[in-house]
């Protein structure tokens, strides 16, 4: 099944789950921005290759806020989910945790990582 064939209602259900289970606190304003981003992204994969030019300014014209604020929560978000998630999902996810003492990784490599364990998992549905 491709990803454009699941309703995006069922899709962020699936991200929200995913997104908990790492640790990413509902409560931050970053949770929601890379909810969305981690949609955008798996619905097309271009956009990680350039955050700065085409992730962030779309998420922020749908939030009705700023490139950098968007940035800055997201960044903030994953940080958070860093020192706080699960680091047996961040292990079998990322291949490393901050248990391992590597740093947390970059918002494009956090973005990407999710979006691809998305797409490869409703293909194999």
């Amino acid at each position: 099944m491709e990803i454009t064939a699941v309703k995006d209602c069922d899709l962020e259900k699936y991200i929200t789950d995913i997104m908990l289970d790492v640790g990413v606190p509902a409560h931050l304003k970053g949770y929601h921005y890379l909810r969305s981003a981690i949609l955008l992204s798996g619905r097309d994969m271009e956009v990680v290759t350039s955050v700065t030019k085409l992730l962030y300014p779309a998420i922020a014209r749908r939030f009705k806020t700023t490139d950098q604020k968007v940035e800055r929560a997201i960044r903030n978000a994953i940080e958070v989910s860093w020192n706080r998630g699960n680091a047996e999902t961040f292990e079998k996810m990322f291949g490393y945790s901050a248990s391992s003492g590597r740093t947390r990784p970059t918002n494009s490599e956090y973005i990407a990582r999710i979006a691809d364990k998305v797409r490869l998992d409703i293909k194999a549905m």
